[in-house]
């Protein structure tokens, strides 16, 4: 197949690589970019554990091509806090212990991420709805569930609606 050139924006730097055409996205971000937050768990795209945001939908980067991402826009879950500060999802997952082991974590963000862009007023069945495609096992989805709602008050509040 060969190598092909690939320019992707990843958390708003722009990145131009000669790829391999089989090479995952998961891949492209874990090993060309050294961005680890984005997690392989089953590599059959039902665990979510790689899910990042390309042109702002989210997508399982072990199912998606790096070639495939070539001029799109994608953030993984190091984008979320570019300046090192949390945002404010990430400071809620913290105080409504939306996390153990923290392997689920980074794709469980990025989707609620977008939900919360697309619905900043989510009920919880909306919530849980979106997390369908998002699998852990160690915390039950409360504390996920709680989180989101929580950010999702916060966020509101600072918007001023």
């Amino acid at each position: 197949m060969g190598k092909k050139p690939t320019r992707v924006t990843v958390n708003g730097k722009s990145h131009a690589r000669l790829v391999e055409a089989r090479l995952t996205l998961a891949d492209f971000l874990r090993h060309e970019l050294a961005l680890t937050g984005t997690h392989l768990g089953c590599e059959h795209g039902v665990c979510g554990a790689c899910t990042v945001l390309v042109d702002g939908r989210s997508t399982r980067s072990c199912l998606m091509f790096a070639v495939q991402a070539n001029g799109c826009e994608v953030t993984t879950v190091e984008g979320l806090a570019p300046d090192g500060k949390l945002s404010v999802l990430q400071q809620a997952f913290m105080d409504n212990h939306g996390l153990q082991c923290g392997f689920c974590t980074p794709g469980m963000l990025i989707t609620l991420t977008e939900l919360l862009r697309e619905k900043p007023d989510p009920s919880e069945q909306q919530v849980r709805e979106a997390l369908t495609g998002n699998l852990c096992r160690c915390t039950g989805y409360a504390g996920i569930v709680a989180a989101a709602l929580d950010a999702a008050q916060r966020l509101r509040g600072a918007s001023g609606a």
